[in-house]
């Protein structure tokens, strides 16, 4: 029992942010991660906490917004049915639709693939001052593409004629490009961070059949999610993979658990709220020749 006291402990001590952060210095393993874990939360009070979240975000959205210095890039990676489209919709209900901008990444064009991966994502990049959510992203070409490695050859890569030919090396140097990339935008003003929503396999085969047995979420679902559920342990093998060689301090993954909606919700907008919390964002002071003009405005609508 005593044992177990200090387990909670260590838990609880920890912020709900550093609790579902990947440090970049340690061995991440999904097996440490409970899916239905919800930090001492109770269902009932989830939409009186997430309104909550929300107004602070908002206001801190609006301070992004005006200060046009920082941007910044929140993706969503998960497994089919874990929540991204929902869980997007209910965290970011309150922000300002002039600051905020989702992409949701299918499969690559033709266009697409006569350029390198990161291309289109690049293209898609938040300006200053606006948030950009990317449902789906880069991460897509080592996760779906490693379990599906013939996929890399739609690429044209001119080192890659055949499955074969795609060794340690690439997936190494693949990594390698995701973290210069993230490092590039970050450098320049652009706060990165990443969530994988953890949603169980059981889990996941109940929303499954929700979505069969109700008309009205029966376009969700298609026949080849099934077939990728056969994949699941090479999905988690890639997920592991992957963020343990992109968690890093500056671009930072997070380990939402999936299994409660309302908890995910909770989770991701606290994170967020925080990140920008971060910033020290301000409203801009104008200047002082500025400030007299604004006072010579005011005096002349007065006397209207």
């Amino acid at each position: 029992m005593l044992f177990l006291y200090f387990v909670w402990i260590s838990i609880y001590m920890k912020s709900l942010t550093e609790q579902f952060k990947v440090p970049s210095n340690t061995k991440f393993s999904l097996s440490d991660h409970d899916p239905a874990f919800s930090y001492g939360y109770e269902k009932e009070d989830a939409g009186s906490v997430l309104d909550e979240l929300i107004a602070e975000t908002s206001k801190l959205e609006a301070q992004l917004y005006a200060s046009n210095s920082y941007s910044l890039l929140i993706i969503f990676q998960a497994m089919d049915a874990a929540g991204k489209d929902s869980a997007i919709a209910h965290t970011m209900s309150g922000i300002n639709p002039q600051g905020c901008q989702v992409y949701s990444f299918k499969q690559p064009s033709s266009e697409d693939y006569d350029h390198d991966f990161l291309w289109r994502h690049y293209k898609a990049l938040p300006e200053r001052g606006r948030i950009g959510i990317h449902n789906r992203s880069h991460y897509e070409n080592v996760l779906v593409v490693k379990v599906h490695p013939e996929l890399v050859l739609k690429e044209n890569n001119p080192t890659i004629k055949q499955v074969k030919d795609i060794d340690k090396q690439f997936w190494e140097q693949r990594y390698e490009s995701i973290r210069n990339f993230e490092k590039h935008i970050c450098n320049s003003g652009t706060v990165v961070i990443k969530f994988f929503l953890n949603v169980s396999k059981q889990e996941q085969k109940r929303r499954f059949l929700k979505r069969i047995d109700n008309p009205k979420k029966n376009w969700k679902f298609q026949a080849g999610d099934i077939a990728e559920r056969e994949h699941w342990d090479e999905y988690m093998k890639a997920y592991e993979k992957a963020i343990n060689e992109t968690a890093t301090d500056d671009c930072p993954w997070y380990v939402i658990p999936a299994d409660k909606k309302w908890f995910t919700r909770i989770a991701i907008s606290t994170i967020i709220r925080d990140t920008l919390k971060k910033l020290r964002l301000e409203f801009p002071v104008l200047p002082k020749d500025e400030m007299e003009k604004l006072q010579e405005a005011k005096h002349l609508l007065e006397k209207q």
